[in-house]
């Protein structure tokens, strides 16, 4: 019988269900996270601005991303602490 805590018998090798597999998730994450903060240079609001000016994004996109920015916004303020440096 399979130990729950490490999968399917190996060490984190099971579904995301038990505690090694979700860590390695949330390690994942994170790591995406950081991944797309390296690739960001300069003010948010200012490039997006810019891209707006310049045709690249349209109203309506505009809309739809602030919208899934004011939806994600709770639960992004519970990640903040481990986002900052």
């Amino acid at each position: 019988m399979a130990n729950p805590l490490f999968g399917n018998g190996g060490f984190g090798g099971g579904p995301q269900n038990n505690i090694f597999g979700a860590f390695g998730g949330m390690m994942n994450f994170m790591n995406q996270i950081n991944q797309f903060r390296a690739c960001l240079q300069g003010d948010p609001q200012q490039m997006v601005q810019q891209l707006r000016q310049n045709g690249k994004m349209s109203d309506e996109q505009f809309q739809y991303f602030s919208g899934i920015a004011q939806q994600a916004e709770p639960q992004l303020r519970q990640f903040m602490p481990f986002i900052k440096r």
